[in-house]
């Protein structure tokens, strides 16, 4: 049995003997593949360490938050570009729109998530979304750059049926974290009524910890209990939910 983390921050634990542990927790709950985003430019080389030093494990992808994009944005983006350009990744990420903290850059959000669209494009890489208070906003993008080069992983959903289901007629996987865990969070209805085939596993660690975590640091380990909550909601076996869960990773990142 092989699971896939397709969305977690465990660069931010720069002790290499807590990062080791973690990984060590990982892998004894088969979770072997951990693709790694960053969100801006001082957190590349976090990024590229990890996996360099996990090179069987850990997989990086690039692009600059949306609550990374300030004045300054434009010059991060060359500076993430430039990182692209040299080092190995497998997507473009995580990027989007993000109107929970700050609206007053939302003009430099959809300029920064239009440009990293089209890099991702070019460069035939999907892209992972970051979607805060934007779902709109960020439907509005991807309707105008759809096309049969689109595709990626909405992390972190948390949307309602409807647009679980615009997001897949996009082209995109859901990415279905902790909150699926939580009991009055209504996740759990949403994904009852959908395809696993339709559906990835993430922890987005350190944050969003599952329960019986919830309230303390997340790490990849605890992947395990959003897939136990996945099997139980899809009335189906965890070694069923990992093989197609880390099928899809296969498809959106190529590896």
């Amino acid at each position: 049995m092989i699971l896939t983390d397709t969305h977690t921050h465990i660069y931010y634990e720069t002790d290499p003997e807590k990062q080791e542990a973690q990984l060590n927790r990982c892998l004894d709950n088969n979770i072997s593949r951990l693709f790694l985003p960053n969100v801006d430019s001082k957190s590349i080389p976090l990024v590229l360490a990890l996996a360099e030093h996990y090179p069987e494990n850990c997989f990086p992808m690039l692009g600059l938050h949306p609550c990374d994009v300030k004045d300054n944005y434009e010059e991060e983006l060359g500076l993430i570009a430039q990182a692209i350009g040299s080092n190995k990744i497998y997507a473009i990420g995580e990027i989007g729109i993000d109107l929970y903290w700050d609206k007053s850059f939302l003009q430099q959000q959809q300029d920064a998530f239009n440009k990293q669209i089209e890099q991702a494009k070019s460069l035939d890489l999907s892209i992972v979304i970051h979607c805060r208070d934007a779902f709109d906003e960020v439907f509005e993008v991807l309707d105008q750059q759809n096309d049969d080069k689109l595709r990626g992983i909405f992390h972190c959903f948390t949307g309602d049926l409807q647009q679980a289901n615009r997001a897949i007629e996009l082209g995109f996987y859901l990415g279905i974290g902790g909150v699926v865990t939580y009991k009055k969070a209504g996740l759990d209805k949403v994904v009852e009524q959908l395809d696993l085939s339709n559906l990835v596993l993430e922890t987005d660690s350190p944050y969003l910890a599952p329960s019986p975590h919830r309230g303390k640091p997340n790490e990849s380990s605890y992947l395990i209990h959003i897939a136990e909550k996945i099997a139980d909601l899809k009335q189906t076996t965890l070694e069923h939910v990992a093989e197609i869960t880390t099928a899809n990773s296969h498809k959106v990142f190529g590896i």
